[in-house]
């Protein structure tokens, strides 16, 4: 175990933490057939165990981009993309190996960018990307069988309008919530993933299903001088819980698109001088060596 660590701290792109029995596992777009997962104690020194999802244990055979988890009861669902649609694949274990019974698609639209929000009284979202004149932010609820979604739920949330999300094209995707002093906080990434102003940006609402509106602070995350295409991110905590942390990817020193690489910066909630709604802070894109999180 390292007491610190220094961005980039592996390759992968939109990467998912999930913090399970006090160990840190990373999922990504990080292969052409499948997923490997990540473990680390610390979010500083990452270990390969492999693959976790395999194409021929789900349907689709290519495009394997951003799996996000949620645990329920013991098993693990992973929501993840092949051929610009969404599955959900189900496993034992967070190292896998993750498969479908019936292999099938959530939706025959297509669909890329899943994230779960489980909300207080248990209730789970489902947020994702459909293309309509660009990437747009939909929401609906999950059914009881964390296997499907109710379509009769599914609302549009909101597309790129603001000036800094249309440096490329009309893309708002990447979506992940937090909830926050009964607020719900939508953050998602505008602008292509190519484009060097790939960015993160916070929406905020009273209720999951909408309306969100967009803040007037955002990007909440940005290119510097040393990083750019900050995007994809998804949060996660300390093993404590006192640190709230963003994973993101980013391409350091480069102008090219691949390979993207894995980030972590710590971020938190601040007080609104003005008397608003708290502000979410993301302390970076960083470079420097920082503090590892091994408690």
């Amino acid at each position: 175990m390292n007491n610190t660590y220094k961005n980039p701290v592996c390759e992968g792109a939109d990467p998912f933490i999930l913090l399970h029995d006090g160990t840190y596992y990373l999922y990504s777009t990080n292969s052409r057939d499948g997923y490997r997962v990540f473990t680390s104690d610390d979010m500083g020194t990452w270990t390969d165990r492999g693959y976790c999802l395999k194409a021929e244990d789900v349907k689709g055979d290519r495009g394997f981009w951003a799996p996000e988890i949620t645990v329920r009861d013991g098993k693990f669902y992973m929501v993840y993309i092949a051929n610009e649609h969404l599955g959900i694949a189900v496993a034992d274990n967070p190292l896998g190996p993750f498969k479908q019974e019936e292999k099938k698609w959530l939706n025959e639209v297509n669909e890329i960018d899943g994230h779960f929000f489980v909300d207080d009284d248990g209730t789970t979202y489902l947020y994702f990307v459909r293309f309509d004149g660009g990437n747009v932010l939909w929401v609906a609820k999950m059914n009881d069988d964390l296997l499907s979604y109710d379509e009769s739920t599914a609302k549009f949330l909101f597309r790129a309008e603001d000036e800094w999300e249309l440096k490329d094209c009309s893309v708002v995707e990447g979506p992940f919530v937090l909830k926050h002093n009964g607020k719900y906080y939508l953050t998602y990434s505008a602008n292509h993933t190519r484009c060097e102003d790939y960015a993160i940006g916070c929406a905020i609402s009273d209720s999951p299903m909408g309306p969100f509106k967009k803040v007037d602070y955002n990007p909440i995350l940005k290119k510097n001088d040393k990083v750019n295409g900050t995007g994809h991110h998804s949060f996660t905590t300390s093993k404590d819980g006192k640190e709230l942390v963003c994973v993101y990817h980013s391409r350091p020193g480069r102008i090219t698109n691949c390979p993207r690489e894995t980030c972590i910066d710590r971020a938190e909630f601040v007080k609104d001088p003005n008397g608003g709604d708290d502000i979410l802070v993301i302390h970076g894109p960083t470079t420097d060596v920082q503090k590892a999180f091994a408690e």
